[in-house]
């Protein structure tokens, strides 16, 4: 029988990502967790108002997402959107505020939880209308296949949105063009309180895509590496031009859909059993597990990303609300556009 030493060095040997990718995706995930248990404890002082919908449990899909791609390639998703722009690097203090529906925020207050957008790193938002994202992702695939950048866009959407009409229209449509886009349904269980049983037959949502002959394939939502070499090998296809990627990240909620919700649907047992495959913890045992950091080097991280949450909520308190005014202005844009069409 193998001693614990042994069954560590088997493990090490086993590892296929880098002692600093695995820190990053610790580091990443966690501090979309303290973000977003920080949101939840805002939203009950009423600090933060409106429509709230938090990612904590889904921190692997977006983590091991944005590690997959590159620089210059795009994302899309819905409104349980503060994950994607963290990983992706856009200042939380922004992000905050734009929770808090302040000026400083990364809309100036107006978009709140719902809207978060940042231009500059590929994000293009944060959409609350349930499928709305999916046609808009296959028409940002279709920009960069026009002007031949060699990016791809990621286009995630939840369980809810695939019975929406404009996904079967926008997939039929992306494989017969071949964009290079990656739809990525990630089924957290329930569109809002329905399960996804009780709202269709087919409950394996990644043969929705062999209707289409898309590639298509079931990815672990809770584990990072799963997540990051699925995603890794769409966009290998999406860059060779060989088209789009259908994948249903099985991942789950912790909390309700909204603030709001009551979560009766379910039972605590189920929500604690998902725990045990929680996607922070994951991380840690193998960095343990394979030496790559010790305790004290994780309490580290752990201490710096809870001074970046702090930081965000005194930025947030501090900034001002947007002057009435600003509610009649990026109404409309003027923009010169990078081709024409003849």
């Amino acid at each position: 029988m193998a001693t614990a030493k042994e069954k560590k060095k088997t493990t090490a040997k086993k590892l296929r990502h880098s002692k600093e990718q695995y820190l990053s995706w610790f580091e990443s995930m966690l501090l979309q967790r303290r973000f977003e248990e920080k949101a939840g404890q805002l939203y009950g002082q009423q600090k933060i108002r409106g429509f709230c919908h938090l990612y904590i449990g889904q921190e692997a899909c977006s983590s091991g997402s944005v590690s997959a791609l590159e620089e210059g390639d795009k994302y899309i998703t819905a409104y349980r959107d503060h994950g994607f722009p963290l990983v992706l690097g856009t200042d939380p203090n922004k992000i905050m505020a734009e929770l808090y529906g302040k000026e400083t925020g990364t809309t100036k207050g107006k978009g709140g939880s719902m809207h978060i957008f940042d231009k500059e790193r590929g994000f293009a938002g944060g959409h609350g209308i349930v499928g709305a994202q999916i046609p808009l992702g296959a028409g940002i695939a279709f920009a960069e296949k026009y002007l031949h950048t060699g990016k791809v866009c990621l286009c995630l959407f939840g369980d809810g949105a695939i019975r929406q009409g404009a996904f079967h229209e926008t997939v039929n449509m992306a494989v017969t063009w071949k964009l290079p886009v990656i739809f990525v349904v990630e089924n957290n269980g329930y569109a809002m309180g329905t399960s996804v049983a009780r709202t269709s037959n087919v409950t394996e949502l990644y043969t929705i895509g062999d209707a289409y002959d898309i590639p298509s394939e079931p990815v672990d939502g809770m584990n990072v590496e799963a997540v990051h070499d699925a995603v890794e090998r769409a966009a290998a296809r999406a860059r060779k031009g060989e088209g789009p990627t259908f994948l249903e990240f099985r991942t789950y909620r912790y909390r309700g859909h909204s603030m709001s919700d009551p979560q009766k649907y379910r039972s605590k047992e189920e929500v604690e059993s998902y725990k045990l495959l929680d996607p922070i913890e994951q991380v840690r045992a193998t960095i343990l597990e394979n030496n790559l950091a010790t305790e004290d080097d994780l309490a580290a991280i752990e201490a710096k990303v809870k001074e970046v949450v702090a930081e965000a909520v005194k930025f947030s308190e501090e900034s001002a609300y947007p002057d009435p005014k600003e509610a009649y202005t990026d109404v409309y844009v003027e923009e010169n556009y990078p081709f024409t069409i003849d």
